[in-house]
């Protein structure tokens, strides 16, 4: 299953750190992040609880860049 998320983020920079923090999330089979229209796409491995997995997404990438936010 794959959704798109709406993140708040200031650079390039930190969009980048974000994508390769949920990629190594547990329950992730991949994701990416664009920048320029402020969007995640998240693929989740089956059987995911979506919710969950995108909890862990966000503390992952607040770890890299503490102000972001990813709407779920």
């Amino acid at each position: 299953m794959k959704k798109t998320y709406a993140i708040e983020v200031d650079c390039a920079n930190c969009a980048h750190k974000m994508e390769q923090a949920a990629k190594k999330t547990e329950g992730v089979k991949d994701a990416s992040v664009n920048f320029m229209a402020l969007k995640m796409k998240v693929e989740f491995d089956e059987g995911a609880d979506e919710q969950a997995v995108m909890k862990s997404v966000l503390k992952a990438c607040r770890k890299v860049e503490p102000d972001c936010e990813i709407e779920f």
